[in-house]
């Protein structure tokens, strides 16, 4: 390769996978390298995951992807990471891994509900959120009532992409984006609070808290030790990063207050920019990117990866589909909808709505085949992406289309059922890796490739298609969403009786 840059890397780290894609200065990828972690359960409700494993995999996936690329690192002028938001990445007073907590995790289930009985409205009124078992405080304060050891030994709180920074930089720091989206700052100033902190029960906890910058500002530069190891350039800037749901609606192309951005991936995130937060306690959460750029969330982990389970659990154990995704929807797309079809709830990890819910398949007749399970699959996922949607709408947070990205963005059926339900266009962006484009554009305004967010995604975004809704489904979706929210209310009293006793 001839061209000498600038590029721009992008880290995007998920709850199992990390991606490591390089792009020009117009945003267009150069490489991209993959690699899939490992999640452990180690008790009902816990999912973890070893923090080596998660840094080794990044080393490597830096550097095949410059290897791949066959640039001169010192084109790289700055490097952005992302992560999944909430979860508990935790370092010890030395610095080195304690322990690494995913957001699927449901274990402070009954914690949350403590501190919610408690003090809910006192905590919406500081930070605009409530308690949620996997957020990070909230898993913080299960860590100090039931792993006091852990928590003694703890000298640093981190978000999941803060840990990858801190391997490449040395920093001990994190960024608003994050910490607005998992409750620990008081909005709309995005600070720590002492008072956020009490409620918690987390006073103590003041000290771990990580030194705390703007998204795009410049955290640290790459230590000569993660040079080696990633191939990297000694010295070459780093930035905060994102909450990867912020930097997924960037890469997507969606910056502006009233634009809006759903994500079909691990979560259903379904998200409205504005210049200041919504405050109102139906919405799930809201987070502050910079100066007057805040982004208004209602979010569960009931998206796409109920079919990542199906596929993984049900499609690839024979090993006899090379396109597994593929097959589903193909599936999918030989299914003409009507009105008796299957219901699906894609619970697979939980609610918002409560940590008990679980996943259930209904109303399935001796001439349903896989086709029908699927499409109820992509519904019951779509449907609760509905369900935010509507509780944003009725906080009076509205638009009139939206940009889908994720993982779900990739089917040809999905895009299109969100447009038919929702009543408004839906349109694809071009870059598949939305999440790691946003971080490499927060690395172009960091050093001065584009003077704002504006232009960064206005220079190195497209749009891929746009679909139209199809007026005619309308009245049939809103018929099944309507069975579907009775279907949850009445199976909340089963739901209720599966739930986990408190360790």
């Amino acid at each position: 390769m001839t061209k000498t840059g600038p590029y721009f890397l992008g880290l995007d780290a998920g709850n199992t996978v990390i991606k490591a894609v390089l792009f020009d200065g117009e945003g267009r990828q150069v490489t991209m390298h993959v690699l899939d972690g490992q999640s452990s359960t180690p008790a009902p409700g816990y999912v973890e995951r070893d923090l080596n494993e998660l840094w080794a995999n990044a080393k490597q996936g830096i550097q095949t992807c410059i290897g791949k690329a066959g640039v001169d690192p010192k084109d790289i002028k700055g490097v952005g990471c992302a992560g999944h938001g909430n979860g508990l990445y935790l370092l010890d007073k030395a610095g080195d891994p304690l322990i690494g907590i995913q957001s699927l995790d449901t274990r402070a289930a009954g914690v949350a509900e403590e501190l919610n009985a408690a003090s809910g409205d006192a905590f919406h009124t500081i930070c605009l959120q409530r308690p949620w078992p996997s957020q990070t405080p909230t898993l913080l304060a299960w860590i100090k009532r039931f792993q006091p050891k852990t928590y003694e030994r703890t000298g640093t709180i981190l978000l999941c992409k803060d840990f990858i920074t801190n391997r490449l930089t040395g920093e001990r720091v994190s960024e608003i984006s994050d910490m607005s989206g998992c409750g620990l700052t008081a909005m709309p100033s995005c600070t720590y609070d002492e008072g956020l902190l009490a409620l918690y029960g987390l006073s103590d906890a003041r000290e771990m808290l990580p030194r705390l910058i703007d998204p795009a500002d410049i955290a640290g530069t790459v230590s000569k030790e993660a040079a080696e190891a990633t191939g990297l350039a000694v010295g070459t800037p780093v930035i905060g990063g994102y909450f990867d749901v912020v930097s997924s609606a960037m890469g997507s192309g969606v910056v502006k207050s009233g634009e809006a951005s759903i994500i079909a991936g691990t979560w259903s995130i379904n998200q409205v920019f504005s210049d200041q937060p919504v405050v109102d306690p139906s919405v799930f959460m809201a987070s502050g990117f910079g100066p007057n750029r805040f982004v208004n969330i209602e979010a569960s982990a009931t998206s796409a990866a109920n079919l990542e389970w199906y596929v993984r659990e049900l499609v690839e154990r024979g090993g006899h589909h090379e396109d597994p995704f593929g097959y589903c929807n193909d599936l999918v797309g030989q299914v003409e909808p009507r009105a008796d079809d299957p219901f699906f709830h894609p619970f697979l990890y939980g609610s918002g709505q409560g940590a008990e819910f679980r996943s259930g398949l209904y109303g399935v007749a001796g001439w349903h085949g896989e086709g029908h399970i699927l499409r109820a699959l992509f519904e019951g996922v779509m449907f609760e992406h509905r369900r935010h949607i509507d509780a944003l709408r009725s906080a009076g947070v509205n638009f009139d289309r939206a940009v889908l990205s994720g993982g779900g963005s990739r089917s040809p059926h999905w895009p299109q059922m969100f447009a038919d339900c929702l009543g408004v266009p839906i349109a694809v962006a071009e870059a598949q890796e939305t999440g790691a484009l946003g971080a490499a554009i927060g690395a172009a305004v960091a050093t001065g490739h584009v003077r704002s967010y504006e232009e960064g995604v206005d220079r190195m975004t497209r749009t891929k298609a746009t679909y139209q809704p199809d007026t005619s489904r309308k009245p049939h979706y809103d018929a099944r969403y309507e069975t579907y929210q009775h279907l949850t209310e009445v199976m909340r009293e089963f739901w209720s009786r599966l739930k986990p006793k408190e360790n």
